[in-house]
């Protein structure tokens, strides 16, 4: 009895190391950036990730704002944020990659990393933003994105931390207090 359950531990341990060697983080993806060169995110090792969808005709633009001032404020305490452009809700990112860049300078000084546009829902739903909200891909959570400006939080390693939905402020509590470790 004792030597079958040794066993089936054994073969428990197998197939969770096993998982553990096949599991997806998001060191494994690579994006384009905003002007058409390979972005590894695996460059972002060791630090704390926000990733966003963004638009510029969106009730939420004002959000850019925040964000440079919570990246300009943790940036240099391995802290990132990312941003990737989509036009799926109501058509709010209608510009090209340039004319995005641009709005984005212009207007709210933006600093941090800014991708290609993308899209973030529907059939055609970038690789990274299925990891981003598939509980399967990511193992942790769902974390659907219902309008521009959701955020999801990556720790240092890579793993899925939290979905965070558009109406929270980028310096709210929440997000900060993640970012200190407190």
């Amino acid at each position: 009895m004792k030597t079958k359950i040794f066993i089936a531990m054994g073969i428990i341990s197998l197939f969770s190391l096993a998982f553990k060697l096949t599991e997806k983080t998001f060191y494994d993806f690579k994006v384009t950036d905003i002007e058409g060169k390979e972005f590894d995110m695996a460059q972002l090792k060791g630090k704390k990730v926000m990733i966003v969808n963004t638009a510029s005709k969106c009730g939420f633009t004002p959000q850019y704002k925040d964000l440079e001032a919570l990246y300009e404020k943790y940036k240099d305490k391995n802290f990132v944020i990312v941003g990737f452009p989509a036009n799926n809700f109501l058509s709010q990112e209608p510009g090209t990659n340039t004319e995005i860049k641009d709005f984005c300078s212009k207007n709210y000084g933006v600093t941090f990393p800014m991708m290609s546009k993308i899209s973030v829902k529907g059939d055609d739903t970038a690789p990274i933003y299925k990891w981003l909200q598939n509980k399967s891909e990511n193992g942790v959570d769902d974390g659907t994105v219902k309008w521009n400006f959701h955020k999801f939080l990556i720790d240092e390693n890579g793993h899925w931390v939290r979905s965070i939905g558009s109406k929270t402020s980028p310096m709210s509590d929440e997000i900060t207090k993640w970012i200190e470790g407190k």
